[in-house]
């Protein structure tokens, strides 16, 4: 497949024309969000979202997310009334990094929503990904842009890398703004309950919504989660990945005693760190997340150190695990899920 790649400063009107046309006659559009960039297709046509999982190489039986533009879309999407819970969320967070599960229409084909009855649907909040939902005048089903299992990409090069001759449009922008993925909320119980972590944090909802509690597929790898995008393992680098979590010093000098072994054996091994303690593993492959008071430049930055250990070629990664509060909550879920929960406790 030839893949038209455009970059910002081409993205006018007849390109968004142009890339809304593509997604109405049932082809496949990668387009940027503050979160990630998205791969999108026709959420209403069964065949258009089949596109998305050939692209990905997605296993059929994952849920996928549909990105709507206004809110006449949303009411065609869902099949109940808006609840007192939906609007609070709606108000507060949209468009943003906020996923919610509604109950499906029957305009949802099963493909988009694995045969479940509820479908997740946001609001993006990028002036590209709106103009491309509002021009196509349909809803857009759309996984993050990259090889499934593979880190979610933030940049255009990160696209071009995993989905040229993949898809028939790129739309690069900028780097993204947040850099993981929407949280995804299931208000549909009396609960409301978080089965993602992402953009919109845990005590950003609580402040709107008061109760709510957590999915047990985010904390147990045991436990098989309800959420788009959750089910495998995913955001793996290539080479594979130990969090080390515990005393901030013992996490320290534990990494360096496992990098010092690794490296004697003649690996090349790679430290995922954060500023403070960037010096500390001289000798070694190291990249910063930014800085450990700061959760949101870990979360902007997690997948592309993760996509940069694949370029210098790393043989083995350990990481240091950040505070699982506010988006650190998000960032550690991505991680564990990168080192398919490999975990060293100090």
């Amino acid at each position: 497949m030839k893949t038209k790649v455009y970059y910002f400063e081409d993205i006018k009107e007849e390109v968004l024309d142009e890339a809304a046309a593509v997604i109405r006659q049932g082809g496949t559009v990668i387009f940027p969000t503050e979160t990630v960039y998205g791969l999108g297709a026709n959420a209403l046509d069964e065949k258009s979202v089949s596109r998305i999982f050939e692209a990905k190489g997605r296993p059929s039986d994952n849920p996928l997310i549909v990105h709507i533009s206004n809110y006449d879309m949303l009411l065609y999407c869902i099949g109940e009334p808006l609840s007192e819970k939906a609007q609070k969320l709606i108000a507060h967070f949209w468009p943003g990094p906020l996923t919610i599960i509604f109950k499906k229409s029957k305009a949802i084909p099963d493909e988009v929503t694995a045969g479940l009855d509820t479908v997740a649907i946001r609001m993006p909040d990028d002036p590209i990904a709106l103009k491309l939902i509002d021009k196509s005048g349909v809803p857009i089903a759309a996984p993050s842009a990259n090889i499934s299992g593979k880190p979610s990409p933030t940049a255009p090069e990160h696209v071009i890398k995993d989905m040229e001759g993949k898809v028939d449009i790129i739309l690069c922008s900028k780097d993204t703004r947040v850099g993981v993925e929407s949280t995804v909320i299931d208000i549909t119980g009396d609960i409301p309950t978080i089965l993602r972590p992402g953009g919109a944090t845990l005590e950003e909802l609580k402040k709107v919504l008061g109760e709510v509690q957590i999915d047990k597929g985010i904390l147990d790898p045991g436990t098989i989660p309800k959420s788009p995008g959750m089910k495998y393992t995913h955001y793996a680098p290539k080479a594979p990945m130990t969090i080390v979590r515990g005393d901030y010093n013992m996490v320290m000098e534990k990494i360096l005693e496992l990098a010092g072994k690794d490296k004697e054996r003649g690996l090349k091994v790679g430290i995922l760190t954060v500023d403070e303690n960037i010096n500390y593993y001289n000798g070694f492959v190291t990249l910063s997340m930014g800085s450990k008071e700061d959760t949101a430049e870990a979360a902007h930055n997690l997948f592309n150190t993760l996509r940069e250990f694949d370029k210098l070629m790393v043989d083995i990664i350990y990481a240091e695990a950040v505070s699982e509060e506010h988006l650190g909550l998000a960032v550690m879920n991505r991680m564990k899920k990168a080192a398919g929960f490999n975990i060293i406790e100090v």
